[in-house]
């Protein structure tokens, strides 16, 4: 296989197997390859896929590596090809007026963010990792972020893809419309596969008119029931200019000031509850006056207890600093048990309330409950009790996963609200998903993909 792909490829297509391609964030897995190819053209990619196919010889697709589900990564199984999307990285072209860009799969994502500036456009899919993911991975995940509430996920941003497909053919799907009634959606079926009914090699994305004007506030509430309200108000009084709406507790404060002395932090004591609200404008109209106008409302409703609205760029830049090292905090102290969950936003109140419940007889645990609460998307870890550490719970972490897990079906939400399943949560899709999904999952694998060659393992057993 290796002689025959030399033949038909150009020598820098081959890159060096550095060990970067075989790790992951979280260093659950190790990865392998019998070869790392680099193309850069979508004919290159089709002829790869192709004599993988021809080959019997499976495929990996890699993008930034950022992916924390391990849908990057083989560890077991026969040896795969693993393709880089990493020299495919160009923003091919910009339609302001059209509101379109076309980008390769390969582009990362702060390089589309300052493509879609340089024209006066924007495009609002913003991630942590936005300096080293890229748009082909976040299609492939479905990647959402904080501004879900205002502009949708991933697929929400995309208007058609390039791709090939399982027997290396090339999709020419890079339409630009937002109407396209003509038969099945093959653009939402690849985006969030994860690679397994083929590579998407470039995509046409939706961009927006650039806010006039932004601002945020932080707002101290009672707790999470007072934060539903305050979405709520903040709705009415502010419409569709929210571009998003944080929950953030106490804890995860705390963790920051632990192991992150250096960040300033807004309020001299951690509240127990907060909400980082964000807005964007258009006109004349002031975030800071309708800002300060919302908290005023909030607080007479009893549902703020007090807050701070950024007076410049650089304070809101300062809010959104904390919110965003709140992770990497996390990972510092290191959690017994990680979920990424998405419930009905009305439902969220009362999952956090019995998720301490069914937490409180596992002895003294640490929960850092946060997130998107605009769309329900909340990030639900356990930590040990302070001066503890990990190893001091042995294998109680995959328990204490268990029990969210069940809470959150129990509540009729998912257990991957934007990782995906990878192949850390092979086995938890078996266990929550429902059959029939499972089923037709399984029939459409096998239609597109009957060699089984397309990242093997991922998704699906």
């Amino acid at each position: 296989m290796l002689q025959s792909l030399r033949a038909a490829l150009p020598e820098k297509t081959f890159r060096t197997p550095e060990p970067h391609y075989f790790e992951e964030p979280r260093g659950t897995y190790q990865g392998q390859a019998g070869v790392i190819v680099a193309p850069s053209r979508v004919e290159e990619v089709s002829t790869i896929v192709r004599m993988a196919a021809e080959a019997r010889v499976g495929i990996v697709p890699y993008g930034g590596g950022t992916g924390l589900v391990g849908g990057q990564i083989m560890q077991d199984g026969p040896t795969p090809i693993l393709i880089s999307l990493e020299r495919m990285t160009k923003i091919r072209s910009v339609d302001p007026l059209d509101g379109v860009m076309i980008a390769e799969a390969g582009a990362i994502l702060h390089d589309v963010h300052a493509a879609a500036d340089a024209h006066d456009r924007l495009f609002p899919l913003w991630l942590a990792s936005e300096g080293s993911c890229r748009i082909g991975g976040n299609l492939s995940t479905n990647a959402g972020g904080v501004n879900v509430i205002r502009y949708g996920n991933a697929r929400d941003l995309c208007l058609g893809l390039e791709a090939v497909l399982p027997d290396g053919q090339i999709w020419h799907g890079l339409k630009r419309l937002r109407k396209d009634n003509t038969g099945y959606d093959l653009r939402n079926l690849l985006i969030g596969a994860e690679g397994t009914l083929g590579i998407i090699t470039a995509t046409s994305l939706r961009l927006f008119p650039k806010p006039d004007s932004t601002g945020a506030a932080l707002m101290v509430v009672p707790d999470p029931d007072a934060a539903l309200g305050l979405l709520e108000l903040a709705q009415r009084r502010l419409g569709g200019t929210i571009s998003a709406f944080e929950l953030i507790h106490g804890t995860g404060l705390q963790f920051v000031a632990e192991t992150m002395p250096q960040v300033r932090q807004p309020f001299a004591e951690p509240p127990e509850w907060s909400v980082l609200i964000d807005v964007g404008m258009s006109g004349r109209a002031d975030p800071k006056d309708a800002l300060t106008d919302l908290f005023a409302d909030a607080a007479e409703a009893g549902l703020a207890r007090d807050g701070l609205i950024a007076q410049s760029e650089a304070q809101r830049q300062e809010f959104w600093h904390v919110r965003e090292v709140i992770p990497s905090a996390n990972k510092a102290i290191g959690a017994l048990a990680s979920n990424d969950i998405a419930l009905p936003v009305g439902a969220v109140p009362d999952f956090i309330r019995r998720g301490a419940e069914e937490l409180s007889g596992y002895g003294d645990i640490r929960i850092n409950s946060f997130g998107h609460l605009g769309d329900g998307n909340l990030h639900y870890n356990l930590f040990p009790a302070k001066g503890r550490s990990k190893a001091d719970y042995g294998s109680l972490g995959a328990e204490l996963k268990g029990v969210v897990q069940d809470l959150v079906a129990e509540f009729g939400g998912s257990f991957s609200a934007e990782h995906g399943i990878g192949r850390l949560n092979v086995a938890t899709l078996e266990r929550y998903g429902d059959p029939v999904k499972l089923s037709a999952m399984r029939a459409i694998k096998t239609a597109l993909d009957p060699l089984g060659i397309m990242n093997p393992g991922a998704i699906l057993r």
